[in-house]
């Protein structure tokens, strides 16, 4: 894509990312990809705010060098030291040898820690203002949004915040960077949940933090370092970020995840049975085999829905590795207000139903009922599952 101007001398001159598989090395956009946006601001002085991941620095250069004269560049703002946000510096500092790099101070810090730049470096203040002439930026420190030393960027006369990693989303711009470009938008909010839940849900509490200190500042556009730039709807993409933090301190929506794996089909005969039980009650049910989907994919649906089903048997006397391993990241990840239910089969000896036990827990889960079998399940076992099902369901709807 060419350099896009978002505003009068505001240019977006990110580009795409269609060739990594995992984002962070954990995360599979191999399908989705994810863009890198980075803004110029052309006025009396010249500021570039965010980067680029090394592997795109050619491209990116280019888009840069369509629309400012790199020699000439003024100032380099960093929001956020991670890579795929500063790959590109070492590059551009080639090229604007004069340009000041401005950054919170854990930023300066890590300037010398991640590229072992110390020189021509400007240590920012929270609220701190820059004028570049008609234009004045604000740095608001935003720590832990989703690194220590993450700042936003608000541009004072446009009302433009420059969110970094708030408010993103996986996902490449394929023509269109803004949310008015699209008539339908369920690709990219599915996919900026899917990005919450991997990267941002853990510091939930610090998107909070940071969503109030803009509760009053007006914003007319919304522009992250990932994913769409929202201007058309600016508030749907901050609504939906406030509503996906506030999961963290109170129950999710009414909808149960299933955590699914079997050996032989025991413990999927026995699961069909209790899907059965859930839907006699009329509860939204998202089913995920984890032995096959990455915990990318179900960490959405862990995250947005209130109860979970653990549907896996025992092996070697422990939980089904496999959604150990999900319930391992769930954990990680600070998946809290669960209510939850286990059911699996096992051969001689149980075992996966107290490992799931201990781990629920440890992270604070209300776990309403636990049922193991020894081989396939019986009739009256099939029963109690689907029982068990209906119990799970009545349970998620009366949560308040």
């Amino acid at each position: 894509m060419r350099p896009v101007e978002i505003r009068p001398g505001i240019y977006w001159v990110g580009v795409n990312d269609r060739v990594t598989d995992l984002f962070e090395g954990l995360w599979p956009i191999d399908q989705a990809g994810v863009s890198y946006n980075a803004y110029l601001i052309k006025d009396e002085k010249s500021a570039l705010i965010d980067l680029s991941k090394e592997i795109l620095s050619d491209d990116y250069l280019a888009q840069l060098s369509e629309v400012v004269d790199l020699a000439s560049l003024d100032y380099v703002i960093i929001n956020h030291m991670e890579p795929d946000h500063t790959g590109a510096l070492q590059r551009i500092l080639e090229f604007a040898q004069n340009a000041q790099i401005l950054g919170m101070p854990k930023t300066v810090r890590m300037l010398d820690d991640f590229y072992g730049l110390t020189e021509n470096i400007t240590q920012l203040a929270n609220n701190e203002e820059l004028s570049l002439g008609k234009n004045t930026l604000r740095f608001v420190y935003t720590p832990l949004v989703h690194w220590p030393e993450t700042m936003m960027t608000y541009l004072v006369e446009e009302q433009i915040l420059f969110s970094c990693d708030g408010f993103g989303g996986y996902g490449t711009l394929d023509g269109g960077i803004f949310d008015g470009d699209y008539a339908d938008l369920a690709f990219f909010e599915s996919e900026a949940l899917r990005y919450f839940s991997n990267i941002v849900a853990a510091f939930s509490k610090s998107v909070l933090s940071a969503m109030k200190k803009f509760a009053d500042v007006p914003i007319k556009m919304v522009a992250p370092s990932h994913g769409l730039i929202w201007r058309k709807d600016p508030g749907r993409i901050l609504e939906l970020y406030q509503t996906w933090s506030e999961y963290h301190r109170q129950p999710a929506e009414a909808g149960i995840t299933v955590l699914f794996g079997t050996m032989y089909r025991n413990t999927e005969h026995a699961l069909n049975a209790a899907l059965e039980g859930i839907a006699a009650e009329g509860v939204p049910v998202s089913v995920h085999d984890v032995r096959k989907t990455h915990v990318s994919h179900i960490l959405p649906d862990l995250w947005t829905q209130r109860g979970v089903l653990v549907a896996a048997p025992t092996y070697e006397g422990k939980l089904f590795p496999p959604a150990m391993d999900v319930l391992m990241m769930a954990n990680r990840k600070r998946v809290t207000h669960k209510t939850a239910a286990y059911l699996g089969s096992y051969a001689w000896s149980g075992g996966g139903q107290a490992d799931f036990e201990a781990i629920a827990e440890k992270m604070g889960w209300q776990v309403s009922q636990g049922f193991g079998f020894i081989g396939g399940p019986k009739t009256d076992g099939l029963t109690r599952a689907y029982e068990m099902g209906r119990q799970l369901a009545k349970a998620v709807k009366t949560v308040s």
